[in-house]
């Protein structure tokens, strides 16, 4: 493991844990001699890291230390690029705008080391042919969700037929092959998944949805029996 990847690691234990954690533990955890831990213990002081303790007594992060953002591993760092390709080539133009935007910004602050990670990746998202509403900007359906509005959907099911929904909008999720707007039908007093390529037209029925977003969007995940993350 390289250095840098194993410090990010010994820090990351130091900050998950509230008490005091020994040289013995840290060694143990980090599978290296108690001796690396010591070196490894200084040298994050040297890099401004405020970390209680000495050798005997056991060691432990000051409280309110916040982790640096862009201490990526090059594993992490690599997870986030083919995130960020997949969301360009998967989701909406709004949102895959916005995850090259980020990975732009991110690339201008890496530290040099992983800024040759970052541009010679070799982890690819294959563009898929496009589909049924594949161009749709959805920025207006993932606004909704997030200020708890109530949507107006005109929706034509598999056999044509045209129905008008009242919907508190929960969730979107993408597929290969299609994409599903979740969210609880005033009709049908339930959770419905409709797909976006029938969906005809949305806007706003007035008002929000009663509750917090973050209770809907649990109600929805036990409904499928998707366990919290």
């Amino acid at each position: 493991m390289p250095r840098a990847e194993r410090l990010l690691r010994l820090l990351e234990i130091l900050r998950r844990r509230r008490g005091v954690v020994t040289s013995s533990e840290l060694a143990s955890a980090m599978e290296v001699s108690v001796r690396t831990i010591y070196r490894d213990i200084e040298a994050l002081r040297v890099q401004g890291v405020v970390i209680d303790g000495e050798a005997g007594t056991g060691y432990r992060v000051q409280a309110g230390y916040v982790l640096p953002p862009l201490m990526f591993t090059e594993d992490e760092l690599e997870a986030l690029l083919l995130g960020a390709r997949w969301v360009s080539e998967r989701t909406d133009p709004s949102l895959g705008k916005s995850a090259r935007s980020a990975m732009e910004r991110i690339q201008m602050v890496l530290p040099s080391d992983l800024k040759s990670t970052f541009q010679h990746t070799a982890l690819f998202v294959a563009p898929t042919a496009p589909r049924d509403g594949i161009s749709l900007d959805l920025s207006s359906l993932r606004e909704a969700i997030r200020e708890r509005r109530r949507l107006k959907l005109l929706y034509r099911d598999a056999n044509g037929t045209e129905s008008q929904r009242v919907v508190w909008p929960t969730a979107l999720a993408f597929f290969d092959s299609t994409r599903i707007l979740a969210a609880w039908c005033e009709l049908r007093n339930g959770f419905r998944h409709f797909r976006l390529d029938r969906l005809q037209s949305w806007s706003e029925a007035g008002g929000r949805f009663p509750g917090s977003r973050a209770a809907l969007l649990s109600r929805w995940k036990e409904s499928l029996g998707i366990p919290e993350s």
